[in-house]
């Protein structure tokens, strides 16, 4: 026998056995479970959001203050010449 019909048959032998129980209230825990999750993931995105606005308004902060766009001015003064 190959490998996939030593799986095959593995499978099938699972198969042909009685199915274990299910809980009566499995639904209900599954639902629970899947409301905490999704309650989670949205605190999750709410703190990313206002974690983003923040470095936003740090940035908008930080270049209005510095004004990196503008040239720093020279350390020394150019020879004056033509008087």
């Amino acid at each position: 026998m190959s490998r996939y019909e030593d799986k095959e048959a593995a499978v099938r032998r699972l198969l042909d056995t009685p199915h274990p129980p299910v809980p009566r209230d499995l639904a209900l825990r599954a639902a629970e479970r899947g409301v905490r999750l999704r309650r989670h993931a949205r605190r999750v995105r709410r703190a990313l959001w206002v974690l983003g606005a923040v470095a936003v308004l740090a940035f908008v902060v930080w270049a209005s203050l510095t004004r990196p766009w503008e040239v720093p001015p020279a350390a020394t003064t150019p020879p004056l010449d033509g008087l």
